[in-house]
């Protein structure tokens, strides 16, 4: 089975949009790293609403490095913009930084990662669990018993936590039953393909070969470990999940080395987004379906 998967969050979040007019407003965008290709589309997508609707867009990436985007977003926060969106590489170190945010005045957008225990103005996001279970399903499908090897994403990122629980939901079932056997664990740092790669190859060296699935949190992981299964003539044998429909996905899932990925309708995140910013900055209400608790407050959400 070699197919996309297209997770849609509410209808909602495609719904709404904003009359709001932002003329002469800044937006810091904080990114966790651009090197990754999702990254790239969502920033596109992101300035090129915000500056239709008026405003101006700072972009900067961290490229995985958490100490480093802490300095950019408080060089933003000396530059004075308006708002903060903010994609954080770990979200459990961001608290004191977005507090100098807020004594600024300054409104904070976790942007598809959530930050805890963070003064949060809000929180745009998928159903991330959903994500994972839809992967965990995908495999099961593939290949319903068998050695399967879990390749989470980065440990800093809520999101990837969030995948596994989704992910686990699907195969505890299958698990318990003896169906199939986890014969390996492993987060993966920064999402990078060629972190995957060596966690794949030690894997396949620990296992003698012998993984019939790969249970990868995204497409650039899976990249990576399809790299270490090429090279072992096993490409397009093990069973491979992934998600973000990067364009090098999509023809690895066409040439059948991955066999699935799930397809997330980004351009409606990333202009949803630039609207709530440019609402935030303006001081304006923003529409939220739901609340979610990040440890500090419970914080609105569009989901």
């Amino acid at each position: 089975m070699k197919k996309l998967v297209t997770l849609l969050c509410a209808a909602a979040i495609g719904a709404m949009s904003t009359a709001a007019s932002a003329d002469a407003l800044k937006i810091g965008m904080a990114i966790d790293d651009l090197r990754l290709e999702r990254w790239q589309k969502d920033r596109d997508i992101f300035v090129a609403k915000a500056e239709m609707l008026g405003a101006e867009v700072y972009v900067q990436s961290a490229n995985g490095n958490e100490q480093t985007q802490i300095s950019q977003i408080e060089n933003m926060i000396s530059q004075g913009v308006d708002v903060l969106v903010i994609i954080p590489y770990n979200g459990e170190v961001l608290s004191n930084v977005i507090r100098d945010a807020k004594y600024d005045g300054i409104k904070v957008l976790a942007y598809d990662r959530l930050i805890n225990n963070a003064d949060l103005d809000f929180y745009l996001s998928f159903d991330n669990e959903k994500v994972g279970q839809m992967q965990g399903e995908a495999m099961l499908k593939a290949q319903p018993e068998g050695r399967y090897f879990l390749m989470g994403g980065a440990p800093t990122d809520n999101n990837a936590k969030m995948f596994r629980a989704g992910q686990m939901k699907a195969l505890q079932p299958a698990i318990d039953a003896g169906k199939i056997e986890v014969v390996g664990d492993q987060w993966v740092d920064s999402w990078l393909a060629e972190n995957a790669l060596k966690i794949m190859e030690n894997a396949l060296t620990a296992n003698d070969n012998k993984i019939d699935a790969v249970v990868a949190s995204n497409d650039s992981t899976a990249g990576g470990a399809i790299q270490a299964l090429e090279a072992q003539g096993l490409a397009g044998k093990v069973a491979i999940s992934g998600q973000d429909a990067d364009l090098a996905a999509v023809r690895r899932i066409a040439a059948g080395t991955q066999t699935m990925t799930v397809y997330k309708p980004i351009s409606l995140l990333a202009n949803k987004a630039a609207e709530i910013a440019v609402e935030l900055a303006l001081d304006e209400d923003v529409e939220t379906n739901a609340m979610l608790d990040n440890g500090m407050k419970e914080v609105p959400r569009l989901c």
